[in-house]
């Protein structure tokens, strides 16, 4: 609770301190009618017309109170939805950075997903709650107090019987806000699930699929009956909690029917003027609904510490790869080397690369080929710094990597990555976003358009580079091989001395890819190339090619080379090159 009343005030220091001023004097309006109405029956009772004026007096004062009482309560309201704009904006920066500051290993992980979800879905809205609750029971607390104040001249026992009838309704608030906190935390799975589904179901992406394979009926049978378990354990928790609380207000019927025979007979016993039976009766019941707010409001602040606990949680991740204590210097950058590098995925059972070993030269493109699930979209994480090898090492110029500054050392690498971002911006934006230093320079933009082969594809757009791409927002939408010339000009754009590119020609024709690969290589002179690709057609352009196989190099030479060698490598081109012919 400290943390999330801290949260609250770093977020929305001038809102808090308006909100706390409104809820105290709101906490004292209640007791100054209560008063006010003792003082206007006896009066009523005792001299209607002696003294009209003194009266009226009294009756004004009761309706500038209500009137002020309203007029707090909508600024309240008022300042409290400022205070939780500003709350919420300023907590899911905070989860935006957090997101962004930890590694890709985190998203390998599902209970990262459900800490993830319930931060975002769950907890988002949780301090915000928190402090109404906490405002809540301040302003309550001041009333309740003075009630109190009201109720013990007649006696210790009445305040206490205020007290006691509502303990058994504490005890049904804490327990089922347990209850519940348990089911979501124990659902969260169930509840990305439902998420997923109602994506595939309304989405682009899947709903041509979804049409051609007739798998809308499967998608709604699975949402539905996931909805069927949630509805079920969700009514059955409710309706035992609708069942505790009526006991429990039941328990607390009983404590007040008792006060009201006793105040009754007071009063039939002329022990107790009208006024003050007035007075009695209001505070008892006002402070009977104030306790019992007061629990529903510790109930709640209870349930929303729960969540804010995952939300910390969430927040106090800290990501495994890290700056060094003492980085070295980003030097000449000429060579980067694997030496006898293993690494397994979190929670893999198997190494995606095993004894691995390659070294990557300046003015020399290497090209790594190889069956699916051989490791080779593997190096390119591994060269971007995503994840750390489990064992080994990878060297720049000497250096293992783990001693430079992990920022510095990204900013020296482009990568086209095999499934590149689709961005909903011009097409202008989503090249600069390569380096969104050259985004005011238009030349630097249209040169990385033209080496990727995009320009042609802008030129066709209504407003060239200025025309949003994508569907989201109503721009235009680009097929498969377009979306990916994007992406390379996007990985062009940075001037790198290092550039991998993974599946670069994958959505392009042939017509496309010789184009492309013709002007290639002037791309990336003086710069150390790594080409990942299935097409030998883009393979033999490489210096050098390592053929891989469960995460290990078994083959390397030139495209001649390896043709001589009558290996692995030998036996895909031929193949390749009937079902070419």
């Amino acid at each position: 609770m400290p943390r999330a009343l801290a949260l609250v005030w770093h977020a929305a220091k001038g809102w808090t301190v308006a909100w706390l001023i409104l809820l105290t004097v709101q906490g004292a309006l209640p007791v100054a009618t209560v008063y006010l109405t003792r003082d206007l029956v006896n009066r009523l009772v005792n001299a209607p017309l002696a003294d009209l004026p003194a009266t009226l007096t009294l009756v004004m004062l009761l309706a500038v109170l209500l009137l002020l009482s309203q007029t707090l309560g909508g600024l309240t309201d008022w300042v409290r939805a400022a205070q939780s704009e500003w709350v919420k904006d300023h907590l899911t920066d905070l989860i935006h950075a957090q997101a962004a500051a930890l590694d890709l290993s985190f998203y390998d992980s599902p209970a990262y997903a459900d800490m993830l979800h319930r931060a975002r879905v769950d907890a988002i809205n949780r301090p915000v709650a928190l402090i109404e609750n906490l405002g809540a029971l301040l302003q309550n607390s001041l009333t309740l107090i003075a009630m109190a104040g009201v109720l013990l001249p007649f006696g210790l026992w009445m305040p206490l019987a205020l007290i006691v009838s509502t303990i058994p309704a504490l005890a049904v608030a804490l327990y089922f806000t347990v209850r519940q906190h348990q089911f979501r935390v124990r659902t969260t799975a169930d509840q990305r699930r439902t998420l997923y589904y109602d994506w595939l179901l309304t989405a682009r992406d899947a709903a041509t699929e979804l049409r051609l394979f007739n798998l809308h009926h499967h998608f709604r049978s699975g949402y539905q009956t996931l909805r069927h378990k949630l509805r079920t354990e969700q009514l059955h928790l409710l309706r035992h909690q609708a069942f505790a609380e009526l006991l429990a207000g039941g328990f607390a019927l009983s404590i007040t029917g008792a006060v009201m025979a006793w105040m009754t007979l007071q009063t039939l016993q002329a022990r107790l003027p009208l006024g003050d039976l007035a007075l009695l009766y209001q505070a008892f019941i006002l402070g009977q609904n104030l306790t019992r707010t007061l629990l529903e409001n510790a109930s709640k602040i209870y349930s929303n510490s729960l969540f804010l606990q995952n939300l910390f949680e969430f927040l106090t991740l800290q990501p495994l790869i890290t700056e060094p204590a003492t980085p070295a210097p980003l030097t000449l950058q000429r060579e980067l080397r694997f030496e006898n590098v293993r690494f397994r995925y979190p929670d893999s059972e198997r190494d995606a690369l095993d004894q691995f070993d390659l070294t990557l030269r300046a003015g020399q493109i290497t090209a790594l080929v190889g069956t699916n699930g051989a490791g080779k979209s593997t190096v390119v994480k591994l060269l971007c710094r995503f994840y750390d090898p489990t064992e080994g090492r990878i060297v720049l110029d000497g250096v293992d990597l783990r001693q430079l500054p992990v920022e510095s050392w990204q900013s020296a690498i482009t990568v086209l990555f095999q499934e590149h971002v689709r961005y909903q911006e011009t097409a202008s934006l989503n090249i600069a976003f390569g380096d969104l230093r050259a985004a005011a320079d238009p030349e630097k933009i249209r040169h990385a358009a033209h080496a990727a082969g995009a320009d042609s594809v802008i030129e066709r757009l209504p407003k060239g580079y200025d025309h949003v791409l994508g569907k989201w927002f109503g721009g235009a939408e680009l097929s498969v091989g377009e979306w990916q010339r994007l992406a390379l000009a996007r990985a062009f754009l940075r001037q790198a001395p290092f550039i991998a590119l993974d599946e670069p020609t994958s959505a392009m024709d042939s017509w496309a890819e010789t184009d492309w690969m013709s002007r290639f290589r002037a791309l990336v002179a003086g710069r150390a190339a790594l080409i990942i690709t299935h097409r030998f057609t883009t393979a033999m352009q490489a210096d050098v090619i390592h053929v891989m196989d469960e995460g290990r190099i078994i083959e390397s030479g030139s495209h001649t080379q390896l043709l001589t060698l009558g290996g692995r490598y030998a036996q895909s081109w031929h193949e390749q090159m009937k079902q070419r012919t």
